[in-house]
């Protein structure tokens, strides 16, 4: 615990450095605590915290911002975006990524800068530096900041802290958005998405808290976690009557159960072939 006190520390001192800042806030775990400390460090009135709403991220994780933000005391705007509209993005390029952080950044920019606010901060963090992250060179492009990521708290320390502060989403299950379901190299359509979020929320109210739905074409491809693939399988009848409604026409679900960017697997194997 010590450590993780050392890392919060100097999470303090870098945002006392930063000054006024303008945060990416999504809602979930790690940049509702970025939110959180800034506004205990800063104080509100130096703090403003931006949701992008665009037909990746669903109404109700929108919602849950909204809810967040207000409880957290925080001076919060939704402003609307479109990766769809991003030429390329919708041919789902590996670094698909590097371009939604683009359109990210180039809003909140200038929003930043016409307001006084003297940096833009994300929440990035330690997990990412090994992973296939295309944003985080899309934020060092922009001088884009990510104060979790430079001290080096990890999800599991951002999970401890979360709950010492008594912040809701300590526990909350991560989320990225919805084109991260589909293979890299599959166009992205709304359709797909559409059917990819509704699958997702009938899931969720059958009470499953981590869970994806991969789209193969017309195949699902369904994470849970490891310890409750007993429980998908025994409603399988009824998720895959509502997943064949839905508009899929194979329904599966992967043994190796819930692991974040699964899909990124593929780029492992290319490059071994490569290799």
């Amino acid at each position: 615990m010590e450590q993780i006190q050392e890392k919060y520390t100097r999470l303090e001192d870098r945002l006392r450095r930063l000054g006024r800042v303008v945060v990416a806030f999504s809602g979930g775990v790690d940049s509702t605590f970025l939110l959180h400390t800034a506004i205990a460090v800063l104080g509100s009135d130096n703090v403003l915290a931006i949701t992008a709403d665009s037909e990746t991220y669903p109404e109700r994780e929108r919602n849950e911002a909204v809810r967040l933000a207000k409880e957290l005391g925080a001076s919060h705007e939704v402003i609307a975006t479109s990766e769809l509209a991003i030429p390329g993005y919708a041919d789902n390029p590996a670094n698909r990524c590097y371009f939604c952080k683009q359109e990210l950044f180039s809003h909140l920019i200038p929003i930043a800068q016409k307001r006084g606010y003297d940096h833009v901060v994300f929440g990035a963090i330690g997990d990412d530096a090994g992973e296939h992250r295309p944003g985080l060179q899309a934020a060092r492009e922009r001088g884009v900041a990510a104060p979790l990521l430079e001290v080096g708290l990890m999800k599991v320390e951002i999970r401890a802290l979360s709950h010492q502060f008594g912040l809701q989403t300590w526990d909350k299950p991560s989320f990225a958005c919805l084109s991260s379901r589909i293979p890299y190299g599959e166009r992205i359509t709304l359709e797909k998405l559409s059917m990819i979020d509704q699958a997702e929320a009938f899931l969720m109210k059958l009470g499953f808290r981590q869970v994806r739905v991969r789209q193969h074409d017309k195949l699902a491809r369904i994470e849970v976690a490891s310890d409750h693939l007993p429980d998908i399988v025994a409603v399988a009848g009824t998720v895959t009557a509502k997943l064949k409604e839905i508009g899929y026409t194979y329904v599966s679900v992967d043994l190796q159960g819930y692991r974040s960017g699964s899909l990124n697997e593929t780029l492992a194997a290319q490059s071994g072939q490569g290799a």
